[in-house]
């Protein structure tokens, strides 16, 4: 006989470490938001971006441990890839407001925000179909290097002060993850497009079928 899982089983497959680890990260957004948004003191930024690299690290050893240790969970699986997003999304946004990522260099923050925009939609009309698009390894390489960039841009003008060029170097791989992202978004779109049309074809079929 199936049993309901009790009361205490749900609130340990809510609470167990990797979904904690992932709450930490959705905390982190409004964290390095405010930092970046009333950075008034050279401290603030570096704050910020100790909060951003925690938040990053854990991206990581939330889904080592849940797989490690049989942990994986609908809400974790659900909240991942959307505090990832936001957490970029949002420091972004700050890092324009701010004045770190100015002129052309907005275009490059812009497709990054396209593109996980669209990715986003895009996974989630494949999951209806029960269709999983497995992530590249240049798909890693790229999220790799947009957080490393991000994480220069946040120390600003805090890191000028310390490391002369911190922020050309940041807004130059900033650019090579803009590159890496419409290449990987291509090849996913490319991907799902696929399905897709499979899909269209299915029921056209299955339509005109006496």
């Amino acid at each position: 006989m199936l049993h309901a899982p009790t009361l205490t089983t749900r609130s340990r497959r809510i609470w167990n470490l990797p979904n904690i680890l992932t709450y930490g990260r959705v905390l982190a957004v409004p964290a390095v938001t405010a930092l970046l948004f009333w950075h008034t003191e050279n401290w603030m930024r570096w704050l910020a971006l100790a909060i951003f690299a925690a938040a990053a690290v854990t991206d990581y050893f939330d889904g080592y441990l849940a797989r490690a240790w049989q942990q994986q969970s609908t809400l974790g699986r659900m909240l991942d890839p959307i505090a990832d997003k936001l957490l970029v999304a949002a420091t972004l946004l700050m890092l324009v407001h701010a004045g770190t990522i100015q002129s052309w260099s907005i275009w490059a923050a812009i497709v990054i925000l396209c593109r996980e925009i669209l990715v986003s939609g895009l996974r989630e009309f494949l999951a209806e179909l029960r269709v999983s698009v497995p992530v590249t390894a240049l798909a890693k390489w790229k999220t790799t290097v947009q957080l490393v960039a991000i994480g220069f841009l946040i120390a600003g003008p805090a890191g000028e002060a310390v490391l002369p060029g911190t922020i050309t170097f940041g807004l130059t791989l900033l650019w090579i993850a803009a590159a890496l992202t419409i290449y990987t978004g291509w090849d996913y779109m490319r991907a799902g497009m696929r399905h897709v049309i499979d899909d269209e074809t299915g029921v056209d079929s299955a339509g005109r079928s006496p």
